[in-house]
């Protein structure tokens, strides 16, 4: 453990990210200016003894009309000397009243705070105070995943670009023989109390020897007080998670669109990814069980669905005369079976998937809708949900085609749909076509949550979902509810 200076840094690590922090994508207090107040640190060992390493964990106080207060996490490193190729990420300079001029860096663009950092993930290091020299900080641990067995050390590292919620590092690994093995690893920059569920569906599906997901190295965890309106609560979670990269891959996304738009037959990978969802979707309820859905929980959920309902009417007037048709396609959800709850992946599309050549389908990112509270994307959900999200996909990359180019994309949508389904239900023997209304409804839910979406943020794109809620509430029906297969 490092030697602590008891010294003065001008300005503060405080001020120096409240300058910063606000030009950052994954800052959620845009147009206004941050206040920040230091809940936490701990600090990272650089070997060499020549870079500091130190997390801070901030709340944002600068907004006192929200009921919650948004919590982040800011890995910085403190040098005697600029760090070559890295301007982008320069936090600020300061003067340290021991040290001297230091240049002060986001931590994930260093070299030497990725490779600690998985050494941490690992098991390997330990962190240390931020407060008291040589010693560990007990509140943050790394959490080593059972199914990875091979310790590695990095060579090389890179962050990822146009992420918008966390940083994502790719890491080049050596293992002890001097092979090579890429990584990634997730610095979660907003933080809630509770386990993340990217971290705890994918290490329970590795564990059960699913390969339909990246191998996990670990994760680590850290304790800090919490903000609520009531004052600081002792809280734990997730801070970072790192898993193994699949470089060279496309996403689902990119390959279906392509095929969209030449109008090549996609049915065949279709149906692979449909078998792939169901697999995956059984292994999660084998490992972490079912419960059956009560007739309360029915009632919330489609509360919820009718709140998507009245925002999308306010982000698009003209669907109101569409409320009478949604209403009665929840209705029929409503008096239709309910599946066991179970945890699913919660935001389930095409860009959520890579094909591998040597794996074949391979599922990504289960933290779930992100707009939604941790606490609700812990909970056990429908797997129709996710069903119904590939459904919407699969139209989208149908409607781009149709926006590109005028032509109509409706007879590959659906032939594509109609393999997806045959997929999944070839695997499990359980077709969600035999759902009905409720797959519908699902379907319908995520199109009004496109309407919103694309409203706020790509205007260009709102034709889509309000074409495809004009097309779920004219062939939906408790008669005939096929989902947006037409």
């Amino acid at each position: 453990m490092a030697e602590i200076h008891h010294a003065t840094l001008d300005p503060t690590r405080i001020g120096l990210v409240e300058a910063w922090i606000g030009s950052q994508r994954w800052y959620a207090g845009r147009g206004r200016d941050p206040r920040l107040r230091l809940l936490a640190a701990w600090r990272l060992d650089d070997p060499s003894g020549e870079v500091g390493v130190e997390t801070l964990l901030v709340a944002d106080e600068g907004d006192p009309g929200r009921d919650d207060t948004v919590v982040y996490q800011v890995p910085l490193t403190y040098r005697g000397a600029p760090l070559e190729g890295a301007e982008s990420a320069l936090v600020g300079t300061a003067e340290h009243s021991v040290l001297g001029r230091r240049w002060v860096y986001d931590a994930p663009h260093d070299p030497v705070y990725a490779a600690q950092l998985i050494e941490l993930v690992q098991g390997r290091v330990r962190a240390a105070s931020s407060h008291h020299s040589h010693e560990p900080e007990d509140a943050v641990s790394g959490v080593p995943q059972p199914s990875w067995a091979e310790p590695v050390r990095v060579t090389a590292s890179h962050v990822l670009r146009g992420e918008q919620s966390n940083t994502s590092v790719v890491l080049d690994a050596e293992r002890a023989d001097g092979t090579t093995v890429p990584l990634i690893v997730k610095v979660f920059r907003t933080l809630s109390p509770g386990d993340n569920p990217d971290v705890v569906l994918q290490g329970a599906l590795v564990d059960a020897g699913s390969r339909r997901v990246p191998g996990v190295v670990g994760a680590v965890t850290g304790a800090w007080p919490h903000p609520t309106p009531e004052g600081d609560v002792a809280a734990t979670g997730h801070l970072a998670f790192a898993q193994e990269f699949l470089p060279g891959v496309q996403d689902a996304w990119r390959v279906a669109l392509a095929a969209a738009e030449r109008g090549d037959d996609f049915t065949g990978p279709a149906r692979d990814l449909g078998a792939a969802t169901a697999e995956v979707h059984h292994s999660l309820a084998e490992a972490l069980g079912t419960t059956p859905t009560t007739d309360e929980q029915v009632r919330g959920i489609l509360a919820g669905m009718r709140q998507r309902l009245d925002a999308a009417v306010t982000a698009a007037p003209e669907l109101e005369e569409t409320r009478p048709a949604v209403e009665a396609v929840l209705a029929a959800a409503a008096d239709t079976h309910w599946p066991d709850l179970q945890r699913v992946h919660g935001d389930y599309h095409l860009g959520q998937v890579l094909h591998s050549p040597e794996r074949g389908w391979v599922l990504l990112d289960f933290e779930g809708e992100p707009l939604r509270p941790l606490a609700e994307r812990s909970l056990p959900d429908q797997w129709v949900r996710d069903v119904a999200g590939m459904l919407r996909s699969i139209d989208y990359a149908g409607g781009s085609r149709e926006q590109a180019t005028g032509s109509s994309a409706r007879d590959w949508v659906a032939a594509t749909q109609e393999s997806f389904l045959d997929g999944y239900a070839a695997e499990v023997g359980v077709d969600p076509r035999s759902l009905g209304p409720l797959l519908a409804a699902f379907e319908l839910d995520k199109a009004l949550y496109e309407v919103v979406y694309e409203a706020r943020h790509r205007p260009d794109w709102l034709a889509i979902p309000l074409a495809a809620t004009r097309r779920l509430t004219d062939h939906s029906s408790p008669a005939t509810p096929q989902g947006d297969l037409s």
